[in-house]
């Protein structure tokens, strides 16, 4: 699993360019960490609903990703569902976490807060379905193999 999120720190380019750090605290339990910058700001000290939502899908897909490693699966979103309840601003530092809810064969569902670490609002909730399938299927495996040579 340790691997796993490994490596997918280092092909998430998304994560990487917005600063974003993941931590799982177990398969199923994550927590993501973003500072928002003046790349994020949409309105003078304000941040974009999109930079919100993307660290959302973040949020939520690491969480069905991390239980998912557990049985070799990869995941893809098949829909989420966000409600914001607090602007964002220049330098908040934004921490996400997500639980799953739900894991069948092939989907997990998963909910999730993003709450502004400095002052402890909460920013925004969200729910996410995720399609888990076989990591054959998915590109990661080459990454896996290349990694072990």
């Amino acid at each position: 699993m340790e691997k796993m999120i490994e490596i997918y720190n280092q092909i998430n380019v998304f994560g990487k360019e917005n600063g974003m750090v993941l931590k799982v605290i177990q398969p199923g339990e994550i927590e993501y960490i973003m500072e928002i910058k003046d790349k994020h700001l949409s309105s003078p000290n304000i941040a974009h609903g999109g930079v919100v939502a993307g660290l959302m899908d973040s949020v939520l897909g690491t969480g069905a990703l991390s239980l998912a490693f557990t049985l070799q699966n990869l995941v893809s979103t098949v829909e989420f569902k966000i409600n914001y309840f607090h602007p964002v601003k220049l330098g908040d530092i934004l921490v996400g976490k997500s639980t799953v809810e739900f894991h069948g064969k092939s989907i997990i569902s998963t909910s999730g807060e993003i709450h502004c670490q400095q002052t402890k609002v909460l920013v925004a909730k969200g729910l996410g379905t995720f399609n888990s399938y076989p990591i054959e299927k998915g590109n990661l495996k080459e990454i896996l193999s290349n990694e072990e040579n």
